[in-house]
C-alpha cells in the first residue's frame, strides 16, 4: 500500500517531542544520487532490471524516475574508487511500489535479468533485495496498510525479518515491464561509522524520530512511518563517504515554514548550510550530503 499525504488540511509545522522539534508528518524522501564508474551499464540496469524510466541522459549524468518524476541521479566518474573499497555511504536505496502486483513484476524482472539477493517480510512491508553492477544495494518493497503495522506500547513501529513466500508474489504479477506511477523512494539505508553521530545529527538536529534501535542499526522517521532513514555499522565502515556509491540524497518538506525550521536547527549546530538551486544542503556525519527542498 502506498504511503500517502495525510491531506491538505494537515498541520505541517514541526512539533515538539521530548523537548525538541521534530519534522512534520508529510516529510518524504526525494531523489538519491549515485557516483558511478560505468554510466551506460548502470543506466541500462536501473531501466531494465529495476524498472525506472530514463528521463534525461548525457555523457556526464543520467536521471531516471517514474511517470516523469525523477527518483535517481547517476553521476559519471570513470576513476571513482569501487564501492567495496570505499567508506561510509549507501547500504541500499529502497524503491516503494504501490501494489503487490508491482512487486510481483519486480520479482519477475530480477529473476529474468539479474540475481535476487534476498526477500523478507518485515511485518510492515514485504521486500525484495538485489545489488547493482557496482555494488550498491537495492530494495524494492511495498507497505502493508499502516493500521496493520505492529507497534510497541510507546507507539513506535516494531519491525522484524521473516521469510517471504515468493510463490504468491509471483502469482500476483501483472506483467508490466516497468515500475508503475506511484512508485517513490520510500527510504534510504546508510552505512555509517557511528550510530551515535547518526542520531546526534538526524534525530537531534534534523528532527527525525527513532522508531527502532538495535546494537548495530537504527531506523528513524517522521510522522510515525516505519523508517525514512536506516543506518547500520554491520560492515564496519570507518572512512567518510568517497569513491563510487552515494553522492547525496534528498529530504522533501511540505512548505517554507518546515524548511525554515530545519534551516534554523542546522544553523544552531556545528554543520554548515549550503544554498542550492531548489533548497539547502548540508554535509553531515561521514561527509554524507543531505539536501532539503519543498514539495512541488
Amino acid at each position: 500500500m502506498e504511503e500517502t499525504d495525510s491531506g491538505s488540511n494537515a498541520d505541517t509545522r514541526s512539533t515538539v517531542h521530548e523537548d525538541r522539534e521534530t519534522l512534520p508528518s508529510e516529510v518524504r524522501i526525494g531523489r538519491t544520487a549515485l557516483v558511478v564508474s560505468e554510466l551506460a551499464e548502470m543506466t541500462d540496469f536501473y531501466r531494465d532490471v529495476v524498472g525506472l524510466t530514463v528521463l534525461e541522459r548525457s555523457d556526464a549524468t543520467a536521471v531516471l524516475g517514474v511517470d516523469e518524476t525523477p527518483l535517481l541521479v547517476l553521476e559519471h566518474d570513470p576513476d571513482a574508487l569501487a564501492r567495496h573499497q570505499s567508506g561510509a555511504g549507501l547500504f541500499h536505496n529502497a524503491f516503494r511500489v504501490p501494489s503487490r502486483a508491482a512487486l510481483g513484476d519486480a520479482l519477475a524482472r530480477i529473476r529474468s535479468d539479474w540475481h535476487l539477493g534476498g526477500a523478507s517480510d518485515h511485518g510492515v512491508s514485504e521486500a525484495l533485495y538485489c545489488t547493482d553492477p557496482e555494488g550498491n544495494g537495492i530494495e524494492i518493497y511495498r507497505d502493508y496498510p499502516r493500521e496493520e503495522w505492529p507497534r510497541s506500547d510507546d507507539g513506535t513501529v516494531r519491525m522484524g525479518t521473516y521469510p517471504l513466500d515468493l510463490e504468491p508474489l509471483k502469482a500476483a504479477a501483472a506483467g508490466e515491464a516497468g515500475l508503475p506511477a506511484g512508485t517513490d523512494v520510500g527510504h534510504v539505508h546508510l552505512e555509517v561509522s557511528s550510530l551515535e553521530a547518526f542520531g546526534d545529527f538526524y534525530v537531534d538536529v534534523i528532527g527525525f524520530d527513532v522508531q527502532v534501535s538495535m546494537p548495530a542499526a537504527r531506523f528513524v522517521s517522521a510522522g510515525g512511518y516505519h523508517h525514512h532513514l536506516g543506518a547500520n555499522t554491520w560492515n564496519q565502515r570507518s572512512k567518510p563517504v568517497d569513491g563510487s556509491g552515494l553522492s547525496w540524497f534528498e529530504v522533501v518538506l511540505p512548505d517554507e515554514a518546515a524548511l525554515d525550521a530545519v534551516r534554523d536547527r542546522i544553523a544552531d549546530s556545528q554543520y554548515a548550510i549550503t544554498e542550492v538551486d531548489d533548497g539547502i544542503a548540508v554535509t553531515g556525519p561521514d561527509e554524507i550530503e543531505v539536501r532539503f527542498r519543498i514539495r512541488v
